[in-house]
């Protein structure tokens, strides 16, 4: 008989917030024995949400901080880079005793992405269970206005506006390694506001669509977003973190800086602090973390 397979614990984690089912919820598998592909695809396709991320620990070869192999996936494909789902995993390896360092690196399909554990500053010392995670991620690129106007059919321009029910869009782009859309509206409140037609939008080009504007005067943050993404069977991604390493150079250069309140204008919305590192082209992304479910998947 073949050895059989251990249970994977798992838990469930709201990304982004402070509170619990707000924000962006992932699921955290850790993996002891080697899945399949198939298996992986299968459960993410039983939790049913936005992301489902699998953990393996590695043995770090050169580097002191723990090493871990991080895949993530939606309900129906894999997925090559994902900021809330990395945010929980780092979450659920650090307030859970998994690791001992204050900084985790993942192998990931974008690269060697970093985790660190930030002590909030109210709490102190003293209180090491509230702290803040950030990221380190690949900047994305986003094409030149009238690049992408040019290189998009009539057809595409049409079938873009009445995905939202002809919301104004003040500025369309591409994001030239996720292949998203990039559509900018006159406000924020515009983005509030917005009410999708997701079958249009499975007619859009590229995988998803990034939606974003200027925040309102007075309510602390600098812009609102929002993301959608039917084609990997993701309506609306509540607090899409990977988004934001496009939107952060473009609102860089628009607003003449490089850190960010950021709110995601979901129904769930969620909260993120950025940072654009134009030098070493990198995006800092910092948010808290909540977990609301743990358990075992025992097939």
């Amino acid at each position: 008989m073949g050895k059989s397979k251990q249970a994977v614990d798992y838990f469930v984690v709201d990304a982004f917030t402070d509170s619990p089912f707000k924000g962006n919820p992932a699921a955290v598998c850790l993996l002891e024995d080697e899945r399949d592909d198939a298996w992986l695809q299968s459960l993410a396709t039983e939790f049913n949400i936005s992301i489902t991320c699998y953990l393996t620990r590695l043995l770090p070869a050169t580097s002191p901080n723990p090493k871990f192999r991080l895949r993530w996936f939606t309900p129906v494909a894999e997925f090559n880079l994902c900021g809330h789902a990395t945010l929980a995993a780092s979450h659920t390896l650090f307030a859970n005793g998994f690791v001992e360092s204050d900084t985790i690196e993942f192998e990931t399909m974008s690269g060697i992405l970093t985790a660190r554990r930030v002590v909030a500053a109210a709490a102190g010392e003293a209180n090491k269970d509230s702290f803040l995670i950030e990221l380190n991620f690949p900047r994305v690129p986003i094409t030149e206005f009238n690049d992408y106007v040019t290189a998009a059919a009539d057809g595409d321009i049409a079938t873009i506006s009445k995905a939202f029910n002809g919301a104004p869009i003040v500025d369309m782009r591409r994001t030239t390694t996720a292949e998203d859309l990039f559509l900018v509206l006159p406000s924020g409140e515009a983005v509030l506001e917005l009410e999708p037609n997701f079958d249009e939008i499975s007619k859009c080009p590229g995988r998803g669509i990034i939606v974003s504007g200027a925040a309102p005067s007075g309510s602390g943050f600098d812009f609102y977003s929002r993301y959608f993404c039917p084609k990997y069977g993701i309506n609306e991604d509540p607090v899409c973190g990977s988004a934001h390493c496009a939107l952060a150079p473009y609102w860089s250069k628009i607003l003449g800086k490089s850190d960010f309140l950021a709110y995601a204008a979901s129904r769930r919305s969620g909260v993120l602090n950025v940072r654009l590192d134009e030098v070493n082209e990198r995006v800092m992304l910092r948010g808290n973390a909540v977990t609301v479910m743990k358990g075992s998947v025992l097939v």
